[in-house]
């Protein structure tokens, strides 16, 4: 019988249902280009407030007293990952900009496991082993295949710079919140992604504001609809689930789940948008897919107790977070 935690368990499923919610920005992102004239920046900048204005209404209607006080992390720790967030969406766009989607798409995602593996091991001294090392490899080959299957993209210096410094925010703000809740001071999920979007809006609004901020459109409530959606689900509800798996699971681990973004984008754009469902499609699925499954048995098989889930808050605390 399998010792691990049932709180282990519930933080992995947070993080598939947080990695498919992901996905499905990309594809509101592309209805809304298709829609109107807003730009990547505005598009960002309209998600963070969007997401800020959910979340300040979830936590002014929650019940009080779900959460553990003196362990939330400070205002100036929220702050931090809050830049980090930023770094990561912005530094992504500009990675777009410069050398197109396919390419910034890979060197972001696939460096963020790298660096997050690295981090986690000198600083937290959080092990792999040769299994999750496997997976990991075996996951950034499904994400080349998957997204450069086509041969599409071309590989410009500037824009492979953006990308890493995108995957370096990223890296930065997993690797906090693993920190954080080794040390038992994690806080609320729902405070620390109010704070991260709320730090992401002011830092976009002027970035925004010089590309156009408000959309012209001849589909109004469309494009109304599709922001209150990618608002909604991809930002508030995603990054609440993120930041609380993030909090009870090995860092390297929480960064090749995330890998199921790029799947759940490639379905939908198969699906919905109705794009040709070619064999790197398929082939880079299977790859990324089965490497996150090897990872998430491996994961739930740990012991309770086990030497790299030592000091984090159970998950069920986290969990009362969002209720």
């Amino acid at each position: 019988m399998s010792n691990h935690s049932p709180a282990t368990g519930r933080s992995l499923l947070y993080l598939v249902v947080a990695g498919v919610a992901w996905g499905t920005a990309g594809a509101a992102a592309s209805l809304l280009f298709l829609a109107s004239d807003l730009g990547p920046l505005a598009l960002s900048f309209w998600r963070s407030a969007g997401g800020l204005v959910v979340l300040l209404a979830v936590l002014a209607v929650r019940r009080p007293g779900r959460t553990e006080r003196g362990r939330r992390p400070s205002t100036v720790s929220l702050i931090g990952t809050g830049l980090m967030f930023t770094l990561f969406q912005a530094a992504y766009f500009g990675a777009v900009r410069e050398t197109g989607l396919a390419v910034g798409t890979v060197v972001t995602l696939g460096a963020g496991p790298v660096l997050i593996a690295l981090g986690a091991r000198y600083w937290m001294g959080e092990r792999l082993g040769r299994g999750g090392v496997a997976a990991v490899v075996g996951a950034l080959a499904g994400l080349a295949v998957l997204v450069l299957g086509s041969g599409g993209g071309e590989v410009r210096p500037l824009g492979v710079g953006w990308a890493l410094l995108s995957a370096a925010g990223y890296a930065g703000m997993t690797l906090r919140a693993r920190s954080l809740g080794r040390r038992g001071a994690a806080g609320d999920p729902l405070v620390t992604t109010a704070w991260s979007v709320g730090v992401g809006t002011v830092c976009l609004l002027p970035l925004a504001v010089v590309e156009g901020l408000l959309p012209h459109t001849g589909e109004p409530v469309r494009v109304a609809g599709l922001l209150v959606y990618v608002a909604v689900v991809p930002t508030a509800l995603a990054y609440a689930l993120y930041f609380t798996g993030a909090a009870a699971v090995r860092a390297a681990t929480v960064s090749v789940i995330m890998l199921i973004e790029p799947v759940s984008a490639a379905v939908i754009a198969v699906v919905v948008l109705g794009e040709r469902l070619t064999g790197a499609v398929v082939l880079g699925t299977v790859l990324l897919l089965s490497a996150v499954g090897a990872l998430i048995l491996a994961e739930a098989r740990r012991p309770a107790d086990g030497p790299d889930l030592s000091g984090a808050r159970p998950a069920r605390e986290a969990q009362s977070a969002l209720t």
